[in-house]
């Protein structure tokens, strides 16, 4: 494993839009806010520019990141937002350069294409974190943007959350993977698609039918990435959808009953997903969950 240098004062990230399009003011508030922290930025041309539902043609979306990628001044890239187009782009990357000089990956959402491609494939870590999107007036004081910042310093995190009552308790260590349900059972049977042996998988959605939820945890079953977990930790599954019948089950319950038949610890209601409360998750690096009765702990393990 070859963790990516941390991030000191006066260092430069590239903010991209690799998937869908951002605003230009939204985009620009957001890098305010990460000079505030003492970064140099660099604002991407796939900023601010739209082309249908993406940012930019994939040829230019995939030169932009490519650049970003190699470009061995930039330390760190934050995404300007998901949506969709990271899987049009994703195998047309070089990690060449990446691999010898790392740097952190930060995002969500659509980005768990890409975070779930490198861990499998290059064991390198990223982080699973709000992006500029998500930096706005009335989170920009907030302590799940402020985790960004830390994460890219390199501060250790404990977060705790409050107990559920679908959660099952027990105490693992493991990497910790995964991110988006949808994409995550996209890249099944892909070359992107991990080991979850021992590993703690994360999952979280927004606006899906929630019979689509369930045929979507089937897959991840029937492809084996459920069975030999060693823990699981459920986020937020905003804005669900129902069709004319409803489906009798929430996404939390379909979730509970697709893993009943393993032990392993499981966590619902962790802060991370599609909402203000977005922790930053270091995707690839060892964790610790610990599920009680009272509460549940999610810790970055130092190595």
């Amino acid at each position: 494993m070859k963790i990516p240098p941390y991030l000191k004062k006066g260092d430069l990230i590239g903010i991209t839009c690799s998937s869908s399009k951002m605003d230009q003011q939204a985009a620009e508030y957001a890098a305010g806010v990460i000079s505030s922290w003492g970064f140099q930025v660099h604002l991407g041309i796939t900023v601010g520019t739209s082309f249908h539902n993406f940012s930019a043609p994939d040829e230019l979306r995939l030169e932009e990141l490519q650049d970003m990628l190699d470009d061995p001044d930039i330390k760190a890239i934050i995404f300007g937002r998901g949506g969709y187009g990271m899987v049009c782009i994703l195998d047309d990357l070089d990690f060449k350069k990446f691999r010898k000089h790392p740097k952190w990956i930060c995002g969500y959402s659509d980005i768990t294409a890409l975070h779930t491609h490198i861990q499998h494939q290059y064991g390198i870590p990223t982080i699973h974190s709000m992006m500029c999107s998500g930096i706005k007036p009335e989170t920009v004081d907030n302590e799940y943007v402020d985790s960004l910042r830390q994460a890219l310093k390199g501060t250790s995190y404990r977060y705790t959350t409050a107990a559920h009552d679908l959660n099952r308790t027990g105490k693992v260590t493991g990497k910790l993977i995964g991110g988006n349900l949808s994409l995550l059972a996209n890249l099944s049977g892909t070359e992107s698609q991990p080991d979850t042996k021992g590993k703690i998988l994360v999952l979280e959605d927004i606006g899906e039918y929630r019979y689509n939820v369930d045929r979507m945890m089937y897959n991840l079953k029937r492809a084996g990435w459920l069975e030999e977990l060693a823990g699981l930790v459920v986020g937020s599954f905003t804005e669900g959808k129902e069709t004319e019948t409803p489906f009798g089950q929430t996404e939390y319950e379909i979730i509970r009953n697709m893993v009943q038949d393993y032990d392993y610890p499981v966590c619902f209601g962790f802060p991370v997903g599609h909402t203000h409360e977005n922790y930053a998750l270091k995707l690839g690096l060892p964790h610790e969950l610990h599920v009680t009765a009272r509460q549940a702990k999610l810790f970055q393990r130092d190595i």
